[in-house]
């Protein structure tokens, strides 16, 4: 029984990152597709993480999915922020995305 409930998230995790990757390649701006990469990303890392850990049913095995899992949970949405941070410049004490900016 816990085997099909690990296969069953595991594929949810699958269709999770699937739909991840549909909106990095969907959305128009760099900003809006980093909020898919790394949102829908983590979801989908935990719960294909959550769902192998149900379906190797190894105490020393879950161990090492959960310090996985929170270091993806940690670490994603950290360097999410860096990045947009890094994406979005000042111009003249307004704040700009670089695809917004004038070209010369």
């Amino acid at each position: 029984m816990i085997s099909y409930l690990g296969a069953g998230i595991t594929v949810l995790g699958g269709c999770a990152l699937f739909l991840a990757a549909l909106g990095v390649w969907a959305l128009p701006d760099a900003l809006s597709r980093q909020h898919a990469a790394t949102k829908a990303g983590t979801l989908a890392l935990a719960l294909i993480c959550l769902g192998s850990a149900c379906l190797m049913q190894q105490w020393a095995w879950s161990g090492r999915v959960i310090v996985i899992t929170c270091f993806v949970m940690a670490s994603l949405p950290a360097s999410s922020q860096m990045l947009a941070r890094a994406a979005v410049v000042e111009q003249d004490g307004e704040l700009v995305v670089p695809e917004q900016l004038p070209t010369f």
